[in-house]
């Protein structure tokens, strides 16, 4: 079985955020960059499913610049077989729409042959979770979302996916080929390992621009349009009341009514 996750790569969560003053954007010149947490859990998966198989590959495939490769690069210290860089001036400032379209290009381009495509459920920078869809629109392909375990019997034609809903487990089977969102399970992303890495700095990770997968620019869209990034707003500091219940609950009472007004 050959499968293919799509991965992202993105600031770190405990980056602390800066907004620059000249542009209005976040500041990205201090950010640390790393593989989306989301898609890390679909690696972990993909993984599973071809220790338990025994067969197949794992194919990784980014879309974003040149500092991406370093995402792919972690990926293939994880165990991964190869990875994919999508890049191009073309794909700059595209919406989730054709960023799916890319993918899905890239995806039959190089790993014609899949039977499974996992990503995260969604990136933790935008969270948009809307180019999983995406590129499954432009497979052609069934998909279920926001999976924490699948399950794959050999030679089977599908795939078993358990969903959390509220209050309760929904067991999904979906035909292969298919694609599936991750989310976090019981399943801990394993770490890169120095044999690994070592290979991985060998590795060579084909490149593919819009010419190479035959996408006509002019059918790529912008319909997003990013205007700022704006911090959340300060938060006032708390009071404390001091002294015996009957004193300070009427005061509290007040304070609730006239200044928080939530009565």
């Amino acid at each position: 079985m050959n499968i293919v996750v799509c991965i992202k790569q993105v600031p770190s969560t405990e980056t602390k955020i800066r907004i620059s003053s000249q542009t209005g954007f976040v500041d990205l010149s201090d950010v640390e960059w790393v593989i989306n947490p989301y898609d890390e859990y679909a690696l972990e998966m993909a993984l599973l499913i071809k220790e338990k198989l025994g067969t197949g590959s794992i194919t990784a495939i980014t879309l974003g610049p040149e500092r991406a490769r370093q995402a792919l690069k972690t990926a293939l210290s994880m165990g991964l077989d190869n990875a994919v860089h999508a890049i191009d001036p073309a794909f700059e400032e595209i919406d989730h729409l054709s960023r799916g379209r890319v993918l899905a290009a890239a995806i039959k381009k190089q790993v014609p042959d899949f039977s499974l495509v996992f990503c995260g459920k969604q990136a933790v920078d935008d969270d948009m979770a809307m180019v999983p869809q995406a590129v499954a629109h432009f497979l052609g392909l069934p998909h279920v979302a926001v999976v924490p375990e699948v399950e794959v019997e050999a030679g089977a034609d599908e795939i078993t996916c358990h969903r959390e809903v509220e209050g309760a487990t929904e067991i999904v089977k979906i035909k292969l080929p298919c694609l599936a969102t991750i989310q976090k399970g019981k399943h801990e992303p394993r770490y890169p390992t120095l044999k690994l890495m070592m290979a991985a700095k060998r590795k060579e990770i084909p490149v593919l621009s819009a010419q190479d997968l035959g996408i006509d620019p002019s059918a790529l869209t912008n319909a997003v349009v990013h205007i700022e990034d704006r911090l959340p707003p300060g938060r006032k500091p708390g009071k404390v009341l001091e002294g015996e219940p009957a004193e300070v609950v009427p005061e509290l009472v007040r304070l609730l009514r006239e200044e928080a007004k939530v009565l």
